[in-house]
């Protein structure tokens, strides 16, 4: 593997040399846990999956953090307007993400913190920062001086003069352009003792402080969304430099998905949640779906392009499956030069998907042409890049199911096959017109049916409107 990179601190495309060989290290900014996840928030969680996997798959040991930030002024006015504790509102919501990673196949982070259980190490960072005359403490609340340190501004690009921190005045800042690490107490929120009075963290800061404890004071790579680049990539880097850490060596960043060109946000109310768009798409098709832009691109929403991204990848599952059944097992393969080629390059997943369509095309006309052999040989393939991108359709994570849904697909594979039987007799009979209404039916309903040597095969394709089944 010759993986490279684009990091977003030196805006270029770097080759990727872990600090250990054989190891690396990854920090994710995970989840403020203040509502539910919507589809916007765990595409981050996707797209650096591809990336654990892709290392894993050439024997690269992960160590993957992925925190949790379980306190914040979001978390507390939602919660104090609900009426509710505000630890409960976030373990509440801690749930939900959780949920919609492994609903997503999202591997589990090898460590998850929260915030909150960080509270001596983010004291100790802060202690470091006023030590070496970058922080300082003023009526409770304690600020990183951003003059004091000549690189900021580095990673994201702003200007000195342009910098604005988002953060409400207060009066004991020397520079507007300085931001708080610690917040002094207020009433009716959650506080913990410091040297410098009760209080809570600011966020930027407990990211720096996880970091360092679970992957050192240097590290490999630091990923998250686009939105993250400043204030907080760029204060966490400044934070943790200022202290005597040399922190990230890149810095990776995945694009929005956006509606009608604006990022997806609460606060413009086009948000979807991942439970109610998975009442339409299957996780496996919602996973392709997200995974299937370029991380660093932005990825606009659409109804139809889900569809289509769903349908796309029943396909995929389905050339997969019909070897199965013909064979009796697909083993995992090994995937094309050209679909390593793509994520060399800076994760290239749709040139990758080029790959995987033109071996699926391969192994379709094997299946046709009656070389099993050579069908099993493409399946294996496809299995491997499918397994690499999350989404391998014989992986025990999509294999499983309820009992109502292994109930509801055995009697449609009843239902289906009785209609095919019926069709296959009309043919028989040479009645052309009811053997192509049954075949209309079935595809009206979503029911893909192509006429093979061995018969005909089905699958479960998008449901047609009357014209698209030609009535």
């Amino acid at each position: 593997m010759t993986l490279h990179l684009y990091d977003t601190e030196t805006r270029a495309l770097r080759e990727f040399t872990p600090l250990v060989p054989g190891h690396a290290s990854v920090y994710l900014c995970g989840a403020t846990v203040q509502g539910e996840p919507h589809i916007g928030h765990v595409r981050s969680g996707v797209a650096f999956d591809v990336l654990r996997r892709w290392l894993l798959a050439h024997e690269v040991d992960v160590a993957f953090v992925r925190n949790v930030t379980d306190v914040d002024d979001k978390i507390l006015n939602k919660a104090r307007d609900a009426g509710r504790p505000w630890w409960e509102w976030a373990a509440t919501f801690e749930r939900s993400f959780a949920w919609a990673y492994d609903q997503l196949g999202v591997l589990p982070p090898s460590v998850e913190p929260r915030a909150t259980g960080h509270i001596t190490q983010m004291v100790e960072l802060i202690d470091r920062l006023i030590e070496s005359g970058h922080a300082y403490a003023s009526a409770g609340d304690v600020y990183f001086d951003v003059m004091s340190f000549p690189s900021y501004g580095a990673l994201s690009g702003h200007k000195l003069d342009d910098v604005h921190q988002g953060e409400s005045a207060a009066e004991g800042k020397r520079d507007p352009r300085d931001f708080t690490l610690w917040k002094a107490a207020k009433p009716g929120e959650p506080s913990w003792p410091t040297p410098w009075g009760r209080g809570r963290p600011g966020w930027h800061l407990e990211c720096s402080a996880m970091a360092e404890a679970y992957l050192g004071p240097d590290f490999d790579i630091h990923c998250g969304g686009l939105d993250l680049v400043f204030p907080h990539h760029e204060n966490e880097r400044a934070q943790s430099q200022a202290a005597g850490d040399g922190f990230s060596r890149y810095w990776l960043h995945n694009g929005w998905v956006t509606m009608g060109g604006e990022k997806m946000s609460k606060s413009l109310g086009n948000v979807l949640s991942v439970p109610n768009v998975l009442q339409h798409v299957r996780p496996q098709e919602l996973r392709y779906y997200l995974g299937g832009a370029h991380y660093r691109s932005m990825l606009e929403y659409s109804d139809n392009a889900l569809q289509t991204a769903a349908v796309t990848y029943r396909g995929i599952e389905g050339f997969v499956k019909r070897t199965v059944e013909r064979a009796g097992d697909v083993p995992l393969g090994t995937w094309t030069d050209g679909f390593a080629a793509a994520l060399d390059d800076d994760l290239g997943v749709p040139k990758a998907l080029a790959e995987l369509h033109a071996t699926v095309r391969a192994g379709n006309s094997a299946l046709e042409g009656g070389d099993l052999e050579s069908a099993v040989e493409h399946a294996g393939q496809v299995r491997a890049m499918l397994s690499i991108l999350g989404v391998d359709p014989l992986d025990p994570h999509w294999a499983g199911g309820s009992g109502d849904t292994d109930a509801l697909e055995g009697a449609l594979g009843v239902l289906v096959d009785a209609e095919l039987q019926r069709r296959a007799q009309a043919k028989v009979d040479k009645d052309w017109p009811a053997a192509d209404a049954i075949r209309d039916r079935l595809a009206k309903a979503g029911i893909d049916v192509t006429d093979t040597p061995n018969g005909p095969e089905w699958s479960v394709g998008a449901t047609r409107s009357n014209d698209e089944a030609g009535q």
